[in-house]
């Protein structure tokens, strides 16, 4: 077998692509409208999260946080008060 010593710069030239005709978000309105597990982040959210793990965590804390307090904001029921009328 022969050992091709190409630069790693070189396309073939079945990959001769042609940017004149590229449409940059081509397929964004596709992903708003279909949904998707892909989120754009405006760009002061993107600066403050180096990567996806990040952004779950904060999500996850977000979460944790929501879980935790949702009983102190939730209404009462009015049944304390119908145990202690009683």
């Amino acid at each position: 077998m022969k050992n091709n010593k190409k630069s790693s710069n070189e396309l073939r030239p079945e990959y001769d692509f042609d940017y004149s005709k590229a449409v940059r978000g081509k397929y964004y309105r596709k992903l708003l409208d279909e949904g998707s597990n892909v989120v754009i982040l405006d760009p002061d959210i993107f600066k403050a999260f180096r990567d996806s793990s990040a952004v779950n965590e904060a999500l996850r804390s977000l979460l944790q946080l929501t879980r935790s307090t949702e009983r102190l904001t939730k209404r009462s029921s009015g049944r304390a008060k119908k145990l202690r009328a009683a």
